[in-house]
C-alpha cells in the first residue's frame, strides 16, 4: 500500500473527518523522485472540538506513529474543527524546501 493511501485510511477510520487532504509534498524537497517522505495533512474533524492545537497534533502523531517510524520524514499538520474551517476557508500553502535546486 502506498504511504499516502495508508495515511488517508488511518485518518478516515479514526477521526471521521468532514474534510481531509493528504498531499505528498516530497517533490518540494531534496529527495529521490517518487518519494513519499513529506506530507501536508489538512483534517477537519468534530473530534477536535474542545482540544488545543497541541492535543490535536499529539493525536495525529500517535495515529501516524508507524509511518513516522518507517520513513515519513515530515508532517505539516493543519487541524481544524468544522467551525474553524468555515471561518478560515483553507490552510496555508507550504513553502519549498531551502535545499531544492541547490
Amino acid at each position: 500500500m502506498q504511504v499516502q493511501a495508508g495515511i488517508e485510511q488511518k485518518i478516515q477510520a479514526a477521526l471521521a473527518p468532514v474534510h481531509l487532504e493528504v498531499l505528498n509534498e516530497s517533490h518540494m524537497h531534496s529527495v529521490p523522485k517518487n518519494s513519499e517522505t513529506h506530507f501536508k495533512v489538512v483534517v477537519v474533524s468534530e473530534q477536535f472540538e474542545g482540544k488545543r492545537l497541541l492535543a490535536r497534533h499529539r493525536t495525529m502523531n500517535g495515529l501516524l506513529a508507524d509511518e513516522l517510524a518507517a520513513g515519513v520524514h515530515a508532517l505539516a499538520l493543519h487541524t481544524f474543527t468544522p467551525s474553524e474551517w468555515q471561518a478560515r476557508k483553507g490552510a496555508l500553502d507550504s513553502p519549498n524546501c531551502r535545499g531544492v535546486g541547490a
